[in-house]
């Protein structure tokens, strides 16, 4: 049963984020020494708006440390662009549900739920802990990340991957994320996808080559079969959204923010799209075999039926179609990310794209 201080805790606008509000939240935590904490003041940092609406709040408490006094929230978002293109795909329902069900068992950083609510009709409404206030740093989308940081994230991912792989295939509380609404927003992507690659290509003109315009619009075409050949590796739970804007850095450790892309799908996947969009060329070019490498390592290591390395690579090459293809979407539906860091990731995966000669070898594949 879902209590009217749970439906308190949902809320669809800044300007509902009230004393009262906070205080549902502690209410409906599940720690006792957090629920008897009394809120003082809620002040509003800051508001960003993009394929969710995430506000930044200082919350004044009688409390201990136990109880965060910086908390990060994700609401729908305030652009009805952005929402409709995300309302299909429950995007931050799938985040909540994420935090909810699945966070405790993944072992990477990530910030700590304070509370995570969705109910169909009502809305979505997840709050965090914001990771600066203990010394934290977030990413930005569009960072260009060193060789060292790459190793860090590369390693956490292929730990991350390789944890998951045996309960992706028999855990049945992971069948969700290869549901009816992941293949909902697979098939909503191919109807879209040969509109939104022509748009998005007229849009960012300059960044990629005139070369690579009809290979991806012939990618579009073909989405479809496409996607079926990128999905059979074998699954693990994929975070399937890790660029620069999605990591934060503690000690110089890396976390893991924004999840409401997690699903299941093929590890190596998830390395094309960290290094297509974190690394400029330059650096990608000379450390990508390395980086490579030493997933591959991580990943035999601990499961002996990892595929061989040249077979991993090929891989890797062909994922390389999928940052691309989400930062030219993500350019063609608008306001979902900042354009200059939006244009430069698809700098940096149309790059990957051409020097990898990606869409040539999917074509041959497929």
């Amino acid at each position: 049963m879902v209590t009217r201080q749970q439906h308190h805790a949902i809320v669809q606008n800044p300007s509902q984020l009230t004393v009262n509000w906070a205080q549902s939240i502690l209410y409906n935590h599940s720690n006792l020494e957090i629920k008897d904490i009394n809120i003082n003041k809620v002040d509003i940092i800051s508001v960003d708006v993009g394929t969710t609406t995430r506000v930044r709040l200082k919350v004044d408490h009688d409390g201990t440390s136990a109880l965060p006094k910086s908390w990060f929230v994700k609401l729908p978002s305030l652009s009805s662009r952005a929402r409709l293109i995300t309302a299909l795909p429950r995007l931050l329902p799938t985040e909540v549900r994420f935090y909810h069900e699945i966070a405790k068992l993944v072992p990477v950083n990530k910030p700590k739920v304070l509370s995570a609510k969705s109910r169909f009709g009502k809305g979505s409404t997840l709050v965090l802990n914001d990771v600066s206030e203990f010394g934290a740093t977030p990413g930005h989308a569009g960072d260009a990340l060193t060789a060292e940081q790459a190793h860090l994230v590369i390693e956490q991912m292929a730990y991350f991957h390789v944890h998951f792989m045996d309960k992706a295939k028999c855990d049945p509380g992971f069948r969700w994320l290869a549901g009816p609404v992941r293949r909902l927003e697979d098939g909503l992507s191919t109807v879209l996808a040969v509109p939104l690659m022509r748009r998005g290509l007229r849009l960012a003109s300059e960044c990629v080559s005139a070369r690579l315009h009809a290979q991806a619009l012939r990618y579009a075409c073909y989405r479809k079969q496409n996607m079926l050949f990128l999905s059979k590796g074998m699954p693990t739970l994929v975070h399937h959204d890790c660029h620069p804007g999605n990591l934060f850095w503690d000690n110089e450790k890396p976390g893991f923010l924004d999840w409401q892309m997690v699903r299941m799908g093929e590890g190596i996947g998830d390395v094309s799209y960290f290094l297509a969009t974190s690394l400029m060329p330059e650096i990608r070019r000379v450390h990508e075999l390395d980086l490579l490498s030493r997933y591959h390592e991580i990943m035999f290591a601990n499961n002996p039926m990892t595929t061989d390395f040249a077979s991993l690579l090929n891989r890797y090459r062909v994922h390389l179609v999928y940052p691309f293809e989400a930062m030219i979407v993500t350019l063609a539906v608008g306001g979902m990310m900042q354009l200059e860091s939006n244009l430069e990731m698809i700098r940096r995966a149309a790059q990957a794209i051409e020097d990898h000669d990606t869409f040539a070898i999917l074509s041959a594949m497929t």
